[in-house]
């Protein structure tokens, strides 16, 4: 049976990469269903190449203008727009794999929308499952749907998890991953990092706030956080290593003294393949291995808590529990903005994150519209201790 794939953001890298591993295997899927925030002409060009259902653009100005070229190109299939659709195409018919490339809130509705719907719900975005992943489990574990994470670590994570007999506890979970390009620096190298020097390689701003996070290891702060709601291992089981090569992996060890260890792929045709495939992919993995250059791999570091005091942080809010890990990434997001910006020193995201956790005691999670609340009341409080801080 052919395998029907929404792919949510088909114009942005992880969206190319699926749609690259889904030509190179028509007789196993198809990209039923693809959109875009506002590339209009990217989108054309997939989906004259791909000839999905539907086509959806997020930005419903542009549906017109993606209606006429769509036409012009001879490609006939539905057309909508507006971020309701693309939360109604991931819950429809239309497809039975979503690829949730879609950073924001819209993203996650999409995400849970496909895990309400028994789907297999691919998460190409590490701030949806940090900050909506207790939700997704259960939305998942009630439909019989699967939550299979595209970041590298949490994928490893996965492979070795799925293949795991049931009855197996697991007594420690280590993560490792590069830990940024300020690894192993002081305090006062730091204070006078500039947005320059983080972003070097971060031709857009989602990817200049990407790079951020992974200079300040917030990344890694959130891969802990989503490891934690997405296999349901308690923060004091789960460990940050810092990799000198920089190579994603994750090790699992169980309470019978067994160990699980795989490569995060970093590549995208590596990281389709076992991910549009699963469950048949679990039987094919490959153990954990150095490079054909080192006899053996380098010991993994201990992460720096005091210099990188947001990893400390993300563990601070997952053990306080309720939405505090929704606030974490909420100050977050108000912090980085500010540092982009030039009006926030490095060093002091931590410092407005810590703040805004102190002055927001974590409330319950209960749905969707609740978790959104608290989010814009976070980012809302972060932005009042920026203005008393001018």
């Amino acid at each position: 049976m052919i395998r029907q794939v929404a792919v949510l953001d088909a114009t942005g890298a992880i969206g190319q990469s699926a749609l690259d591993f889904i030509r190179l295997h028509p007789d196993r899927y198809r990209a039923s269903v693809l959109s875009s925030h506002r590339h209009v002409s990217a989108l054309v060009q997939q989906c004259t190449l791909h000839q999905p259902g539907l086509a959806i653009i997020e930005d419903a100005a542009l549906e017109a203008e993606l209606a006429r070229r769509l036409a012009s190109a001879g490609v006939r299939c539905d057309i909508a727009s507006g971020p309701h659709a693309l939360i109604h195409a991931a819950a429809s018919a239309l497809c039975n794999i979503a690829v949730i490339a879609i950073s924001g809130w819209t993203g996650i509705e999409a995400a849970l929308a496909a895990a309400r719907t028994g789907k297999h719900v691919l998460l190409g975005n590490l701030e949806t499952a940090a900050m909506a992943g207790l939700l997704l489990r259960q939305a998942a574990a009630e439909s019989g749907g699967r939550l299979i994470p595209l970041d590298p670590v949490l994928q490893a994570a996965s492979r070795c998890l799925s293949q795991t007999p049931a009855q197996h506890e697991v007594r420690r979970l280590t993560l490792a991953d590069a830990g940024g390009p300020f690894r192993g620096l002081g305090r006062a190298a730091l204070m006078t990092v500039t947005p320059e020097q983080t972003c070097k390689s971060a031709e857009f701003e989602w990817t200049r706030r990407d790079a951020v996070n992974a200079a300040s290891q917030m990344r890694n702060g959130q891969q802990v956080i989503a490891a934690h709601a997405l296999f349901d291992i308690t923060p004091d089981q789960i460990e940050t290593r810092l990799h000198p090569w920089g190579q994603p992996h994750t090790e699992v060890e169980f309470a019978d003294g067994s160990l699980q260890a795989r490569r995060g792929h970093s590549e995208g045709h590596a990281i389709f393949s076992w991910a549009l495939a699963w469950p048949e992919s679990a039987d094919a993995e490959d153990r954990l291995q150095p490079p054909a250059k080192a006899a053996v791999p380098p010991p993994l570091e201990k992460p720096d808590l005091a210099t990188f005091r947001c990893l400390s942080l993300a563990y601070e809010a997952l053990r306080a529990g309720g939405d505090a890990p929704v606030i974490l990434n909420a100050a977050n997001a108000v912090a980085v903005e500010a540092f982009l910006a030039g009006t926030l020193p490095f060093l002091s995201i931590a410092d407005l994150i810590e703040q805004v956790l102190t002055e927001l005691p974590p409330q319950s999670v209960v749905d969707i519209q609740t978790l959104r609340e608290h989010h814009r009341t976070a980012r809302e409080a972060a932005r009042q201790v920026l203005r008393n801080a001018c």
